[in-house]
């Protein structure tokens, strides 16, 4: 079996997604510990609340143990080249790439046997990109953009994927056609309707966020899938009114049933942050709805029992995760990929009968 290790592994959607795919994750580390009970609640694996930064190779090397074959897994945080915020299109990059070098570190020093990234797209254009390309030297790598709807992520969210092996060629595997259901409708259609400001007595992450007067006008105003431009004009914002400058068409819009969701953000559960209305109820998606459209499982545990739920630290935690279905994809990826070089060195060498 597979024995894996995740860094930056927060709420668990990786982890999670590698489990299903029969890959035995023994560890998970992230220094937010926020994210331990999620972590540990859903998962096999340990939640360790330690810095990258500290860790050496010996350290994962021994959280392996003498598993057969080894993975070293990591997400590293991706502010530095979101483009969400205008702002941090202009800042420069700040401490926060060191993570990504960190990360190209660790598979130096620990020598794992397969290694996986998912990080955004655009990183593939800065020079922390080659560091880490760099650092695999001895390794088959293969990286592409990968549209995560493709492998059943009901959203339109593009995501960069990197996979290598010491073991030979690797990829990762190709989507079936018409293999999943990868609407908003499949993920979230059956969740208990819900007004503005209202939450489910059984599930406190199924809760919408309040709406003001005008924004409830706004959205009864709403299409799915049209924009603001569908308002009449005493709903409009003032920099919708704006002559110059830019016009935000991609806000308060709502969703459509058929089709796939937008990305989901840290800021999904607010109606004027994107096309995060409801289809067709009065309000924006709950967390569980985006929860759900980050493909976790329904009953997916994020807080104990009778814990407030915060709208802007669960939505930063969920808005962050990898896709648990895009988790599974690369993991049964790794898992053919380790059973092909099996099966391959048993025919050469024979079975040793």
């Amino acid at each position: 079996m597979i024995s894996c290790v995740d860094l930056f592994c927060g709420v668990g959607g990786l982890t999670h997604g590698l489990e299903k795919a029969g890959i035995n994750v023994v560890a998970g580390f992230d220094t937010d510990l926020l994210c331990r009970f999620a972590f540990e609640s859903n998962n096999t694996a340990e939640f360790v609340p330690q810095d990258v930064a500290e860790l050496c190779g010996n350290d994962i090397r021994k959280l392996w143990g003498k598993a057969a074959t080894t993975l070293l897994a990591g997400c590293a945080p991706c502010q530095p080249f979101s483009t969400y915020s205008r702002a941090s299109r202009k800042s420069k990059p700040d401490e926060k790439w060191e993570l990504v070098r960190h990360f190209s570190r660790l598979v130096e020093e620990a020598k794992p046997d397969l290694v996986t990234m998912e990080n955004v797209a655009q990183i593939m254009r800065h020079d922390v990109f080659g560091e880490l390309l760099k650092s695999l030297a001895g390794y088959s790598v293969w990286h592409s953009v990968v549209e995560c709807s493709a492998y059943g992520v009901p959203q339109t969210r593009k995501r960069l994927v990197l996979m290598a092996s010491r073991l030979g060629p690797i990829e990762m595997r190709q989507p079936k056609r018409g293999q999943w259901k990868t609407t908003v409708a499949a993920a979230i259609s059956k969740l208990p309707a819900l007004a503005a400001g209202e939450q489910d007595h059984k599930d406190p992450m199924h809760h919408a966020c309040n709406l003001s007067p005008i924004n409830l006008k706004r959205i009864r105003a709403s299409q799915p899938g049209g924009t603001w431009r569908d308002w009449p004009v005493s709903l409009r914002a003032k920099c919708h009114q704006a002559a110059a400058g830019e016009t935000f068409p991609s806000v308060y819009g709502r969703m459509e049933w058929d089709k796939p969701a937008p990305t989901m953000t840290t800021q999904c559960f607010g109606y004027g942050n994107g096309r995060f209305g409801h289809p067709t109820q009065d309000r924006a998606i709950t967390l569980r709805e985006a929860a759900m459209l980050q493909t976790f499982p329904r009953r997916y545990k994020f807080l104990p029992a009778k814990e407030k739920v915060v709208f802007h630290t669960m939505g930063r935690l969920i808005g962050n995760a990898v896709p648990v279905r895009l988790g599974y994809a690369i993991g049964k990826s790794f898992v053919e990929h380790v059973d092909s070089i099996a099966v391959k060195s048993e025919s050469l060498f024979g079975s040793g009968s």
